[in-house]
C-alpha cells in the first residue's frame, strides 16, 4: 500500500510514525526503495531520514542494511525510569494547570477506551493518544517535547504490554485514578498514581518477556 506524503509530514515523520504504529517492528530491515514506494516520496529524503534515525539510535546497522533498533533489558529499565519521572512531572503540572475541558476530555477518552480492551493494538494506539493529551494538560512545552522523544523510543519495545491478559482493564482503571487526582488538583497524588501506573506496565512487560504472562493474540 502506498501512503501519500502530506505537506505536514516529511519522510522522517512518516518513518517514525510507521514504527510507532507497528508497521515496522524491532529487528525489521528498512529498505530505502521500499520506503520511497510506500510513502510516495523520492529516495533522497528517505535516505536523509534514515541517516537521521541512525544517528538518533532508532536504527542500527547490520552490514549494509539498516534495522529498527532493539532495546536490551537494561535499556528498557532505563527508559521506564526516565519516562516515569518526566510523565510524573507532567501529571503533577496538569493538576495545577489543566482546564476543566481538558479533564473532561481525559475522562471521556478512558470511557471510550473500555470498548477496546479486547483489541490490544487499538487500545495501544488510543493509550498513546491519552498519554499525549495528559502531557498537553501540563502546559509546559519543554516537558512535552522531551516526552515526545521518550514516547517515540517506546516504539522500540515492540509488542504492547496491554496485550497481557487483564492488563488493558487494569491500565484504564489506573488512568482513571490519575485523572481523578488531576481533577482534585492534587499534584502529588497525580504524580504518584502516574508513576505507579508505569511501574505496573514495566512489571507486566518483564513478565511477558519472561514467559510468565499470556497475551491476547
Amino acid at each position: 500500500m502506498v501512503i501519500k506524503k502530506t505537506e505536514a509530514k516529511d519522510a522522517y515523520e512518516l518513518i517514525i510514525e510507521a514504527i510507532d504504529e507497528g508497521a515496522y517492528q524491532p529487528g525489521d530491515r528498512l529498505v530505502e526503495a521500499e520506503l520511497a514506494d510506500r510513502f510516495g516520496v523520492s529516495r533522497t529524503p528517505i535516505r536523509e531520514a534514515l541517516q537521521r534515525l541512525e544517528t538518533q539510535s532508532f536504527l542500527k546497522r547490520d552490514g549494509r542494511s539498516l534495522m529498527v533498533a532493539t532495546l536490551d533489558h537494561n535499556q528498557i529499565g532505563e527508559l521506564y525510569t526516565v519516562r516515569a519521572e518526566l510523565e510524573g512531572l507532567a501529571a503533577f503540572l496538569a493538576a495545577q494547570h489543566a482546564a476543566p475541558e481538558e479533564i473532561r476530555v481525559l475522562f471521556n477518552m478512558i470511557e471510550n477506551d473500555r470498548r477496546l480492551v479486547d483489541d490490544p493494538n487499538a487500545l495501544s494506539r488510543s493509550n498513546r493518544r491519552f498519554h499525549n493529551q495528559l502531557h498537553l494538560a501540563s502546559h509546559n512545552n519543554f516537558l512535552i517535547k522531551q516526552l515526545q522523544q521518550v514516547h517515540r523510543t517506546m516504539a522500540l519495545l515492540g509488542a504492547t504490554s496491554l496485550a497481557a491478559d487483564g492488563r488493558g482493564e487494569a491500565a484504564l482503571n489506573e488512568h482513571y485514578e490519575i485523572v481523578q487526582a488531576i481533577e482534585r488538583k492534587d499534584g502529588e497524588s497525580a504524580r504518584d498514581a502516574l508513576k505507579t501506573h508505569l511501574s505496573f506496565a514495566f512489571e507486566t512487560r518483564l513478565k511477558i518477556d519472561a514467559g510468565e504472562l499470556s497475551v491476547i493474540s
